[in-house]
């Protein structure tokens, strides 16, 4: 079998394994959608509406992301199968990218059912550019958030990763300004905002629709590259101290 062959068939049965589990499907695809039906719709509408779904947008990329390769790989190592993986011929690479792939099929879910529900019954009216444009800018926008994810679940075990994630999924959204615009929180709140990858996501986003807080769109970038690249160095190290695997 040749490599992209294996490449393909780890992805596919990766996301076939999280498909079949509705404990991670109903909630990574009901929270996001479900809050911005009430934050987004029922409770507001026009500029608010546009500004939300792009706050809800990244909120809702990051969960899967981060649950998946948590969840899974701290599962994976504790009933053995990550130590199988290692010892067969398979890439290591390809066992993380079938999780990659995975966080992206439910980020694309997310973002497809975000936009249909802010067009249908939020009115939000964006030109067809501004609707792709988000679109690739939250699908990468995983990255950071799965690197994090890939950090906990090798370093956590498969009891104490759901609730670790969870300790840090919501306090990053609400101080990033997900759930409440990152104006209207106190001054210190939104200085510390920068320390976090999804407000520089937020703010990504928010600039393509004119509503984010008039940083230079290079800040933002520099931003979540550099906090992206420190992550992939931390995972790399802890997978490879982990394993033994070269990644």
């Amino acid at each position: 079998m040749n490599t992209a062959a294996i490449y393909r068939k780890e992805a596919w049965y990766d996301l076939i394994s999280v498909w079949r589990t509705p404990g991670f499907v109903i909630p990574s695809l009901a929270f996001p959608t479900v809050f911005y039906l009430f934050f987004g719709v029922v409770f507001n509408s026009g500029a608010a509406s546009a500004y939300m779904l792009v706050t809800y947008g990244c909120f809702g990329i990051m969960g899967p992301a981060m649950f998946n390769f948590a969840m899974n790989i701290a599962s994976d190592r504790a009933h053995g199968w990550l130590t199988l993986k290692r010892l067969s011929p398979m890439p290591a690479a390809a066992y993380l990218l079938a999780k990659f792939t995975t966080s992206l099929v439910f980020a694309l879910l997310i973002i497809v059912a975000l936009f249909s529900i802010a067009a249908v019954f939020a009115d939000v009216r964006l030109h067809s550019g501004q609707w792709l444009l988000l679109a690739l800018v939250l699908l990468p926008g995983t990255t950071p958030f799965a690197l994090i994810g890939l950090i906990l679940g090798l370093t956590l075990s498969d009891k104490a990763a759901p609730g670790v994630v969870n300790l840090i999924y919501l306090p990053m959204a609400l101080l990033s300004g997900l759930w409440l615009p990152i104006h209207i929180m106190p001054t210190l709140l939104q200085q510390a905002s920068w320390i976090w990858p999804s407000y520089h996501l937020s703010q990504i986003g928010l600039k393509i629709i004119a509503m984010d807080q008039g940083h230079a769109l290079w800040l933002h970038l520099s931003c979540l590259l550099v906090s992206s690249l420190l992550l992939a160095l931390l995972a790399a190290w802890s997978f490879t101290r982990m394993t033994g695997a070269k990644v």
